[in-house]
């Protein structure tokens, strides 16, 4: 257990999903992986039609759609952009506090964002990692605001950067130079969870430095 990479195991799955898609472009191959489920439609089962949230999750109990998402991209602009910030950031992580908090970190980031991108958009065609990795950077800022040092190798001039992106995908400034559908909520959802789920572990571990004072 110690040895495992949870983080390499994110980026390995996100470039298997996405090469297998990029190069075979099959619609029934990402449907069970897509956030809501979908019928196959076209003479090459190329079209999707969604069903509704209630009978993907309360009637069909394909919870596992919640999280599936993050590992399709839909260009490889995309899928490396993502895969370097899980690599270098998602790395430091892991290494400073622990599998349990990054993975939780992951699992939690991906349900949000989805859900958020989800109730802005409604049924539609999505995905990527880059609800995971602003929750990443959420969950760093915090940490580092809190302790008043770096302490993820980041300097701080990149949670800037990250935010005016992020404010720049809501401004419509991004798709203007040429960026594409950008999946903003997801976006949002993530940095949100990032930073409340870095609260309660902060708060979590005062609590036991302050029972451990008293005792």
């Amino acid at each position: 257990m110690k040895n495992i990479r949870f983080h390499l195991g994110f980026i390995s799955l996100a470039i298997l999903v996405t090469c297998l898609y990029l190069f075979a472009p099959i619609m029934s191959f990402i449907e069970p992986l897509l956030f809501l489920k979908a019928e196959l439609t076209g003479a090459y089962s190329n079209y999707l039609i969604f069903s509704s949230f209630e009978d993907t999750y309360y009637k069909g109990n394909e919870w596992w759609r919640l999280i599936t998402p993050i590992f399709i991209h839909f260009s490889i602009t995309h899928l490396v952009f993502n895969c370097l910030w899980v690599f270098v950031l998602g790395q430091q992580i892991e290494l400073k506090d622990g599998k349990t908090v990054f993975v939780l970190l992951m699992i939690i980031s991906a349900v949000i964002g989805n859900y958020a991108q989800y109730l802005d958009q409604g049924a539609h065609l999505f995905g990527g990692l880059s609800g995971c990795v602003y929750g990443l950077f959420g969950y760093a800022m915090i940490n580092e605001f809190q302790n008043q040092k770096i302490i993820y190798g980041l300097p701080p001039a990149i949670y800037i950067f990250m935010i005016a992106w992020l404010v720049m995908g809501f401004l419509g400034v991004l798709r203007l130079f040429g960026f594409g559908e950008i999946a903003n909520f997801a976006h949002l959802g993530g940095l949100i969870s990032g930073v409340f789920f870095a609260m309660i572990i902060i708060i979590f571990k005062n609590s036991i430095l302050k029972k451990n004072g008293k005792n």
